[in-house]
């Protein structure tokens, strides 16, 4: 593949992992509709058109009071089916082999829906797409970080009971004033169990909190971490212990994390030595998915073939599946554009 000749088709045809995707965060307003007319749910919105319209943020937290609205029409285990599979559809068209799929289920359980519907209806889904398409992938259970420690150590409990989906624990939602440290003690104990450790920190927390995931937390991986910029000794750890970021470029401007994708540290990290990957977060809001992420740091930062195969090799690397299936997919990678 030479750079010339990186098209988004090419792009698209790029094997790589996904390691940052909220599955709540692939609700587009066309099912969302569809949803809540099948389980009684009344939107605050009158047309698809008028809720696409909502889809410009000021923050984080302007996005997140979006995102919460909008979940509410996710009621049964086939809603969750549906969700998780047109995302994976979406997903296999543009690439994307494996997928480690973050959820939220305290804010499923705190609306009356059953923990083990959320859990079986994303696996369902991935058990089709699987059998569809040979994608692999997973899921890993994130605590809200903005709601009370007892509610994720309640969410841990119920998890431990599903090992046979969760391969991971995660931390999200509102970031400032919300410390990885509050969730040390939660961390612990889902490690001792052991699941796998991500953490989301960096976004619109300080370089700090990237600290307080690795050495509390002990996070496997950091999901964003863009602001690890602002630390040089930060960067230097980072690519020193290996840490893979899972970037999410069209989500860091949309939520305005970063002012203009020409200014993304994406490429400066890389250059520093850390291992970073291309995500989504969540297209549905923040408009693109995996294959076009890449496309639009090639359009807004330049991108070679070298630095798009470098980093679809990390996903896959940096992904929890197995030995087996990451070399089948590193085999698949080294094929790409030949």
């Amino acid at each position: 593949m030479t750079d010339d000749a990186l098209t988004d088709d090419a792009l698209y045809a790029l094997p790589k992992a996904e390691l940052h995707l909220h599955i709540e965060g692939t609700l587009e307003p066309e099912l969302a509709f569809e949803l809540a007319a099948r389980n009684g749910v009344d939107l605050p919105y009158a047309t698809v058109e008028e809720l696409s319209a909502q889809y410009d943020f000021d923050d984080l937290q302007s996005f997140l009071d979006l995102y919460y609205a909008t979940m509410a029409v996710l009621r049964t285990r086939e809603d969750f089916a549906e969700l998780t599979r047109r995302y994976l559809r979406r997903a296999h068209a543009q690439g994307v082999r494996h997928a480690e799929l973050f959820f939220d289920p305290q804010a499923h359980t705190a609306r009356g829906v059953a923990f083990d519907d959320v859990v079986d209806g994303i696996g369902d889904a991935l058990d089709e797409a699987g059998r569809e398409f040979g994608m692999s992938g997973g899921l890993i259970l994130c605590f809200l970080r903005d709601q009370p420690v007892a509610s994720a150590e309640e969410a841990l409990t119920a998890g431990l009971r599903r090992t046979d989906r969760i391969v991971g624990v995660g931390l999200d939602s509102a970031e400032v004033g919300y410390p990885p440290s509050l969730f040390e003690d939660v961390y612990a104990r889902a490690r001792a169990a052991g699941l796998h450790a991500v953490a989301h920190a960096g976004e619109e927390g300080p370089p700090a909190y990237v600290r307080e995931a690795l050495d509390l937390l002990h996070a496997e991986r950091i999901d964003h971490g863009i602001r690890s910029i602002e630390d040089p000794e930060l960067v230097a750890r980072l690519a020193g212990e290996h840490i893979p970021l899972t970037v999410c470029p069209l989500s860091n401007v949309r939520l305005r994390a970063t002012p203009d994708l020409r200014d993304h540290p994406l490429h400066r990290l890389d250059a520093a030595g850390v291992r970073v990957t291309v995500n989504s977060d969540d297209p549905a809001y923040f408009g693109g998915y995996a294959g076009q992420n890449f496309a639009a740091v090639r359009d807004a930062l330049g991108l070679t073939a070298d630095q798009a195969r470098r980093f679809a090799r990390t996903s896959i690397e940096a992904s929890f599946a197995s030995d087996e299936r990451k070399a089948e997919l590193l085999a698949e990678l080294d094929g790409w554009g030949a």
